[in-house]
């Protein structure tokens, strides 16, 4: 529950900061994730933002998140909620055509179990796509503020606890408010392959000189 506590605390500025998906995101999540008009679950889902995209693709949206604040913006899209923890799905196993995650590998502590839990409730070779933080230039080691121009690499690139100051925190921003776990380059990619993921693609996105963030494809293997 501390999580619910984090982010209780800001929910309206945070409706301000991220009111929906950026361009980028939109299209990754239409390319890696298609259309269809199967049942998709959103991990983490927050206020939502994802669930417009979602629901112009075709697919019958259900989100979860152990946030009942962010759920309660949520509502307003529609779409069936459910107030409760990735590691701990409250669904029957092979019961979703699909899955989505949006930045939520740096908010919670264990990623490899909200992966475990995604991959036990898709059906085989579902498609389930992932966007978050580049793990090499958003971290406790890289001041990257906004995203723009070149980032500040210091010491603690292999950290992987929880972080919530040093130099890579800028004082007005979502991190300075709810903290943030990194996770390297290689450990994250790792954990899709652990919890049974095959990865189809993986992406940078945006056309910046240094990425912000990156987007993987995957499907749950047979």
């Amino acid at each position: 529950m501390e999580l619910v506590t984090r982010y209780d605390s800001h929910v309206e500025w945070y409706e301000t900061f991220r009111p929906s998906l950026n361009d980028d995101e939109a299209d990754a999540l239409r390319r890696m994730l298609g259309s269809d008009r199967g049942r998709c679950l959103d991990i983490g889902c927050g206020t939502g933002v994802a669930i417009p995209e979602l629901t112009r693709l075709g697919w019958t949206v259900v989100g979860v998140d152990v946030s009942d604040e962010m759920l309660s913006r949520a509502r307003a899209f529609g779409a069936e909620l459910h107030l409760a923890a990735g590691d701990a799905l409250p669904f029957d196993d092979a019961s979703f055509d699909a899955a989505v995650s949006i930045w939520t590998h740096t908010d919670v502590e264990d990623f490899r179990a909200i992966l475990d839990e995604a991959a036990r409730v898709l059906r085989p070779t579902a498609p389930f796509a992932y966007i978050g933080a580049h793990p090499c230039f958003v971290g406790p080691h890289s001041r990257f503020i906004s995203a723009e121009g070149v980032p500040t690499l210091h010491e603690g690139y292999r950290r992987t606890e929880r972080y919530d100051g040093g130099p890579a925190i800028g004082p007005d921003g979502l991190r300075a408010r709810v903290g943030a776990t990194h996770l390297p380059l290689g450990l994250f990619i790792q954990t899709f392959l652990d919890a049974g993921f095959q990865i189809e693609h993986f992406e940078e996105l945006g056309v910046r000189e240094y990425p912000y963030s990156v987007a993987l494809g995957c499907r749950r293997s047979t």
